[in-house]
């Protein structure tokens, strides 16, 4: 069974940083090969997809957070990472981790910025 957990979300002011951490588990040798996204919900708003890494190395961003967000993966931890960096208020909201192989979610960490 594939398992994600995320890690690292947090208060910060407009402008900071924040580093997301998800851990997959249950894709047993073929973690690199997987694709894997970030999506985030804010209040009132629909499921976005902010970020994905391909596993052959391409990569998407959503325009929101071209340019200041960047999406990384350690195929070594099977794990993926999302650096934010420059946030907004805007940015506020709960980051999800999502693998489309065997449609796994993570619960969710909350990003706030405070302007």
């Amino acid at each position: 069974q594939v398992q994600v957990v995320e890690s690292g979300g947090g208060l910060v002011q407009a402008g900071g940083s924040l580093r997301l951490s998800c851990a997959v588990s249950g894709t047993g040798s073929t973690f690199s090969t997987h694709a894997i996204g970030w999506f985030r919900q804010a209040p009132g708003k629909e499921l976005l997809l902010i970020a994905r890494v391909y596993g052959g190395g391409k990569i998407f961003y959503d325009d929101s957070v071209k340019g200041r967000f960047t999406i990384s993966r350690d195929n070594a931890k099977n794990t993926v990472y999302l650096q934010m960096n420059s946030l907004k208020p805007q940015d506020t909201a709960v980051y999800y981790c999502h693998i489309p192989f065997g449609n796994a979610w993570g619960q969710g960490t909350q990003v706030t910025v405070s302007s």
